[in-house]
């Protein structure tokens, strides 16, 4: 009968071999020709393969998948039909990332200094949403586009933001402008795009969005105001989200050598 200790102990001979990344010695290849394998001894193992591979709630415990949650390319979400909340809606031109694929919420370091040159540090600190307690595994999407909506650096993606309090969400977390400051073309501006997951749609959504042109980098805290979305990153055709004064609450800090 088929041994579970054979296929054990089979294996760990094959890793041990190549971890030295040496010949099989000839005691190893004696004991590999002696307990070599047979198509009945395989067989046997489909239905233990087939019990571990198949969601089973008998079988020890619940293990039932978490779906996965799709996240939308920018520009892709108006060409989905679903119904508009409240307050969003709005016509606009997004564009595909011209950079390599992300992975959310991972955040990218401070580039090395140059001498004369102006790095950018933003702290996303809150956004102001009348509900802001309704949104689920809410984050924001960091872009630099220029008028054309092309992507001037890497797009990054916050973690999920830290609280939900009254009508904030809070994330208080440090964006790192990967470019320097002076090496933006005119014209060029940062996007800030607030998600949220909707479990009845099942996919990541854009809520709305917010952006900041050259001009208005300069230290200390900013508010800027919310539009509705879809991101309109030629920056033509903008709504205001609500007349309620909420906004997203920035803070920058300029390094310069």
């Amino acid at each position: 009968m088929f041994s579970s200790y054979r296929l054990a102990r089979h294996l760990q001979k094959e890793a041990q071999a190549q971890h030295n990344n040496s010949e099989f010695t000839e005691e190893q290849k004696s004991t590999q020709s002696q307990e070599e394998f047979k198509l009945e001894d395989l067989k046997k193992l489909e239905p233990i393969l087939k019990n571990i591979l198949t969601y089973n709630k008998e079988f020890p415990f619940d293990v039932q998948p978490v779906p996965l949650r799709r996240i939308l390319a920018p520009g892709e979400e108006e060409n989905l039909e679903f119904e508009e909340d409240e307050e969003e809606g709005g016509a606009g031109a997004g564009s595909p990332d011209s950079f390599p694929a992300r992975v959310p919420g991972t955040l990218l370091p401070r580039l090395p200094s140059e001498p004369g040159m102006t790095l950018l540090t933003i702290r996303i600190e809150k956004i102001g949403l009348k509900d802001a307690g309704q949104c689920i595994d809410p984050y924001i999407t960091v872009s630099v586009k220029d008028l054309n909506g092309i992507d001037l650096t890497p797009v990054q993606d916050t973690p999920v933001a830290s609280r939900k309090e009254d009508t904030y969400v809070h994330f208080n977390v440090d964006i790192e402008l990967q470019k320097h400051v002076e090496k933006l073309t005119k014209g060029a501006a940062i996007f800030f795009e607030f998600k949220h997951y909707k479990p009845k749609k099942r996919f990541t959504s854009t809520k709305c969005f917010a952006f900041m042109e050259m001009d208005e980098i300069k230290p200390g805290p900013i508010v800027i105001e919310l539009y509705k979305k879809p991101t309109d990153f030629k920056r033509k055709k903008l709504q205001l989200l609500t007349k309620k004064p909420l906004y997203l609450h920035l803070h920058q800090t300029l390094h310069k050598e």
